[in-house]
């Protein structure tokens, strides 16, 4: 089993806006309790509270005001949250000890006061009557405001025994409901054999070649230039304007470029995905250099572009999809695999590993276009696909015969948004 994600927008009357924005600043209040607690309790112990400790603390011992304005399950599953950020930083810092993370980590801090915050109902703690979804309130908040609860309606496409959470998520001045759902896992008869190699990038922002003759792009150019189309608003709204600075307009923007990349994630996967089933490709070599954006060194201008666009939340989304299809998903480094001549079997270092006086037989020419040894001139970036898959040919033992000149040359392109 696995589990699915939908988002539904919320367009709430004056008096659902006004409960749902005292229950996301209740459990804001209620995550800097936890955080309070928990970093008071380590600076005296050298510890720190695990979830228990903290239910019991602050919602029993305490008797928190704003645990008691929140459902108890609902103000757990905060609490919960806020338990394992602090487990998390421990993580880290043994990973430090260990040589394995390098970047320092802080202690998790207190968020904004009087801001808004995401709150998590269970499944258990919903009802539903008529189509409609009861998501109970606490006992604080009844007292005060003669309030047990507000209402949602039930999305059509989704079973109710199936729901296991609903997250009410606040962002840029709208809230919306997150369904969480379980669902079974669709493993369909696929060939772990036939391989697609993915490698990303900004005007193309996949390239994809298989081993069976196989190769599209997926167009990033209409991504790129919406996303600049925001920055240009947003610079243009904040001119000579203080820092900080925000409005229900750039709110608005903001918000509409934030849907149009999750709706692209979405888009681009589901086309990965459906060419691997169409094609009975069972396995994924994804091309990804951890830390690639933290250290790019393009240029001011290019370094936004490229920063920007949600190639590593895409990389998740298809390794999600390959999961609940049964695909198997490699992430392998990407070094020299645009350098390296795929035609003229040159030697593919690893990164930091170059040969003395290591040269590739073939070179990068204008207009995206890679020349062979032999003057055979394919696509760049169809060339560093099939390098990725050559990263782990060796391991994974995949046949590289099937990755023709023909797809390496002339690929289809895929644009996002138009038929």
């Amino acid at each position: 089993m696995s589990y699915g994600c939908q988002q539904i927008l919320i367009t709430p009357d004056n008096g659902l806006k006004a409960l749902l924005e005292y229950v996301c600043t209740e459990a804001n209040n209620l995550i800097n309790c936890g955080i309070y607690y928990s970093r008071q309790y380590y600076f005296k112990t050298g510890k720190f509270p695990c979830k228990v400790d903290l239910h019991k603390q602050i919602g029993t011992i305490q008797k928190n005001k704003h645990y008691q304005a929140l459902y108890s399950d609902t103000a757990q599953q905060i609490l919960a949250g806020v338990a394992e950020s602090f487990k998390s930083y421990m993580g880290l810092v043994k990973g430090i000890k260990k040589g394995i993370v390098t970047q320092n980590p802080r202690l998790p801090n207190y968020r904004t006061s009087g801001g808004l915050a995401l709150a998590t109902f269970t499944g258990r703690s919903l009802k539903l009557k008529d189509g409609i979804l009861r998501f109970p309130l606490g006992s604080l908040v009844k007292t005060w405001f003669g309030v047990d609860g507000f209402y949602l309606p039930m999305p059509a496409n989704l079973d109710f025994k199936s729901i296991r959470e609903v997250r009410i998520l606040p962002r840029n001045r709208c809230f919306y409901a997150e369904f969480v759902y379980q669902q079974t896992i669709n493993v369909v008869e696929l060939d772990k054999s036939k391989v697609l190699g993915i490698d990303h990038g900004l005007n193309n922002w996949l390239t994809c070649v298989s081993n069976i003759g196989t190769s599209f792009i997926v167009d990033g150019l209409h991504l790129k230039s919406l996303n600049q189309w925001y920055n240009r608003s947003v610079a243009k709204i904040k001119e000579n304007k203080p820092q900080g600075f925000w409005s229900n307009r750039l709110a608005a923007i903001t918000e509409k470029r934030n849907r149009q990349m999750r709706d692209a994630i979405n888009k681009a996967a589901r086309i990965v995905i459906n060419h691997c089933i169409d094609n009975k490709i069972g396995s994924i070599v994804f091309g990804w250099n951890k830390g690639q954006k933290d250290g790019a060194d393009m240029g001011k201008k290019n370094n936004q572009k490229f920063v920007q666009i949600p190639t590593a939340k895409l990389k998740n989304r298809i390794e999600q999809l390959c999961e609940q299809y049964g695909i198997d998903f490699i992430e392998t480094e990407e070094s020299y695999t645009s350098k390296t001549s795929f035609l003229d079997d040159d030697v593919l270092p690893k990164f930091g590993a170059k040969p003395k006086g290591w040269k590739s037989s073939g070179v990068r020419t204008n207009r995206g276009l890679f020349k062979t040894a032999t003057g055979i001139k394919i696509n760049a970036d169809c060339n560093g696909a099939a390098n990725i898959i050559r990263k782990v040919a060796m391991i994974a033992k995949f046949d590289l015969v099937g990755i023709s000149r023909g797809a390496l040359s002339a690929p289809k392109k895929v644009l996002l948004w138009t038929l």
